[in-house]
């Protein structure tokens, strides 16, 4: 049970980050934050009873940098949903693509990487896909963090949905 996802927000409920119920606990117990959602559950000490958090809020406003999402070739997998940008394939090996090769000039960013079966980067090879005839299913990204959060950690908590801005 302590180790459980809890969302963190930041004072202004900006979604900030994920953490294990312990470390939400003792952030609740030194005073640094406080318990927006509850899951139901409690942790039991031998002087008081603690209801096991969803979601805490901090109690002073952190002014932190804008939190990239590091690229890498397990993000680019799960930024595409593991399907094939090209064909829609979910299934067999997928390995990452550069969309312009780097032969070509292309370069290691979110917007030149997707995610691709074995099958069609063969058959894109060192070209552009639309000179071997594919076509990309959506414009690759580099993801924000409510998104990262949202869709690659995953929504545990249907509690957490208004605080992710998901309906």
């Amino acid at each position: 049970m302590l180790e459980r996802s809890v969302l963190v927000l930041n004072q202004n409920y900006e979604p900030m980050s994920v953490c294990s119920v312990r470390r939400a606990l003792l952030l609740i117990l030194r005073g640094k934050a406080e318990t927006v959602e509850k899951l139901g559950e409690v942790v039991r000490s031998v002087t008081q009873d603690h209801p096991v958090p969803s979601v805490v809020r901090l109690g002073r406003y952190i002014h932190a940098p804008r939190r990239r999402v590091v690229l890498s070739k397990r993000n680019i997998l799960k930024r595409d949903n593991h399907q094939c940008q090209y064909c829609g394939r979910r299934d067999g090996k997928l390995t990452v693509d550069h969309i312009v090769p780097r032969t070509r000039g292309g370069k290691g960013t979110w917007e030149n990487l997707v995610c691709a079966c074995a099958a069609c980067n063969n058959k894109k090879g060192e070209h552009r896909p639309e000179q071997v005839g594919l076509k990309l299913r959506s414009k690759p990204k580099r993801p924000n963090n409510v998104s990262f959060i949202r869709n690659f950690i995953g929504v545990n908590d249907q509690r957490w949905k208004p605080y992710l801005f998901i309906d």
